[in-house]
């Protein structure tokens, strides 16, 4: 089984061009299952619905969250479609197998002047401009942290404050910044940036301390350290700023399906989750004015 699921993380690698999270998350979820497969000795490919029904058992006893248990039996399930477009099996014993109901909960967003507060925390120095500049980059277009680290210098376009980003899948979409964001951005590109460089060269915008490119978990530390230095007493993560951004521009009256082209969704279902955030402003609203309370 382990040489299929090599195979499989290949493919999704180099064909599929799946980001490296989310290629490991595939290979996490398969390796979990084939180690899981080779403790009880059976055969993945003549499983029957018992066993999988034991698996799901499993899963549960790990105490994961309903999320965790639907990727894991994504992760299977696109597996086994692998095994059955390459001709290396006949059916999927997952096809029919329903995950857990997921625990609707609200995203996390900061309000305004929490964003300022974060903001605030940002010295002069090149890494303190560099700061900055991610915080306005992830408020101002609402990018996932994992497509941040990626952006170019060559796919910003200054002139009209837009960005062409790669997505989940390879997709490419446009996203727009404002002229904070412009001007935050223009004076980390022609000073700090060059500073962060050291004589180096990179295709990159976002770099760290020693002129290489930043990554996913680099920012995730940038923001820790902020967030210590700011009064915020909540916890955050790079990817609130990307709720903040899309509650924000719900709030203001933008319609869902353009903030779901903004988001990059490929379901309506998954920007409407940011509905019941501006839906449960409203109600605060109407109670807090309404006489009869």
């Amino acid at each position: 089984m382990e040489k299929n699921i090599e195979e499989f993380i290949n493919y999704l690698t180099f064909e599929k061009k799946y980001s490296e999270n989310t290629v490991s998350s595939y290979e996490k979820d398969l390796y979990d299952f084939s180690e899981y497969i080779n403790n009880k000795k059976l055969k993945y490919l003549s499983l029957e619905y018992k066993d999988v029904v034991d698996y799901m058992v499993y899963l549960k006893g790990k105490k994961l969250s309903a999320s965790s248990v639907n990727r894991h039996l994504s992760s299977i399930r696109s597996f086994y479609k692998f095994m059955i477009d390459t001709k290396k099996a006949d059916n999927s014993p997952f096809k029919l197998v329903r995950g857990p109901k997921k625990e609707k909960k609200l995203p996390n967003y900061l309000q305004y002047d929490e964003f300022l507060d974060l903001v605030k925390t940002c010295d002069e120095t090149a890494l303190g401009i560099r700061n900055r500049m991610i915080l306005e980059l992830l408020f101002a277009t609402g990018v996932r942290v994992s497509e941040s680290v990626n952006i170019k210098i060559q796919d910003i376009e200054f002139k009209n404050r837009s960005i062409k980003i790669t997505g989940k899948g390879n997709k490419q979409r446009i996203v727009y910044f404002n002229k904070v964001c412009q001007e935050v951005m223009s004076n980390y590109v022609i000073n700090a940036r060059q500073e962060l460089l050291k004589g180096k060269k990179s295709e990159y915008l976002l770099l760290n301390h020693l002129g290489n490119k930043l990554t996913r978990r680099g920012i995730e530390d940038i923001l820790d350290k902020l967030i210590l230095k700011s009064s915020i007493k909540h916890k955050i993560s790079p990817h609130t700023l990307r709720h903040t951004f899309a509650t924000l521009l719900l709030n203001e009256g933008m319609d869902i399906r353009e903030v779901q082209e903004l988001l990059g969704h490929e379901r309506l279902s998954t920007t409407s989750i940011y509905t019941h955030v501006s839906n449960e402003n409203l109600r605060k609203a109407y109670l807090k004015a309404h006489p009869r309370k």
